[in-house]
């Protein structure tokens, strides 16, 4: 039976884990939210990295793990070459914004890209947009910072996530004159899934929703050594152990409103001190 950590400075991570869950029914997970340093986008980088390599490194002294899941936009940006070198002997799956499937799919040719503002400033996300464009040079791509949106999907503020929502989708409207109107709208925080119903009311039918989480599931299979039809071994409720460095209320309730179907009875979030 495999194991495999996922972590996120808060509960966006569950996005991923869903999809995990549903890949990889027999293995057993550990989830970990950095609630006492959430949000990710107050910290400067140095502070992230520093978070990612003792979030890892606890994990690792707890339990053996197969793999380990950075299900965090901004975490991936700034810190996973750094876990990587400090833990070589570790598959590490980080998740970053889905530009060139949303290029590839694109048919009018205009992508829009949410995210926070430290993925959007990183090297990382410039040479991902360099990338695609080089792919696809026909694709114009618009990117609109949304400060705060996490945070409010966090705390569960839901007139807050659609104001933000809002604010989000204008930008992207005024970046698009004279351009084609936008036709995949890639969610470049996996926070963000949980506000798909305020951008579904936003954007209308015609725009697509490009969702990273199941391509993060897919190489998670594919590093564990796993076909992708490789069947799992069921089991009637995964194993999943959650744990929070600060508040444990947000996952908590996080998980009772997104995740109970997959993940069967009680709830119980347990400290992990960092």
């Amino acid at each position: 039976m495999k194991t495999v950590g996922v972590f996120d400075s808060g509960v966006g991570g569950l996005s991923v884990l869903r999809s995990l869950l549903t890949d990889l029914p027999g293995a057993c997970f550990v989830y970990v939210a950095d609630s006492a340093y959430a949000p990710y986008g107050a910290r400067s980088a140095d502070q992230i990295r520093s978070r990612v390599l003792a979030i890892a490194d606890a994990l690792v002294h707890r339990l053996p793990l197969d793999a380990l899941v950075v299900a965090c936009n901004t975490a991936t940006a700034t810190a996973i070459e750094a876990l990587r070198s400090s833990h070589p002997g570790l598959p590490v799956v980080g998740v970053e914004p889905a530009l060139r499937p949303a290029a590839a799919a694109s048919r009018t040719r205009h992508v829009g890209v949410l995210a926070t503002p430290g993925t959007l400033s990183s090297r990382r996300y410039a040479d991902l947009v360099a990338r695609t464009l080089e792919a696809f040079p026909d694709v114009h791509i618009s990117s609109q910072a949304c400060e705060g949106l996490a945070w409010a999907i966090e705390q569960g503020e839901q007139e807050r996530i659609r104001q933000l929502c809002q604010a989000a989708w204008s930008g992207l409207q005024a970046q698009a004159t004279g351009h084609p109107p936008i036709d995949q709208l890639v969610l470049g925080c996996t926070h963000y899934p949980f506000a798909s119903h305020e951008l579904h009311a936003l954007c209308g039918a015609g725009v697509h929703l490009v969702d990273p989480a199941a391509a993060v599931a897919r190489q998670t299979r594919k590093v564990l050594g796993l076909a992708v039809t490789e069947p799992a071994s069921p089991q009637a409720a995964p194993a999943v152990q959650w744990l929070a460095t600060g508040d444990r209320e947000p996952l908590e309730r996080a998980v009772r409103r997104w995740l109970l179907p997959q993940v069967g009875g009680g709830v119980e979030v347990a400290a992990l001190p960092i």
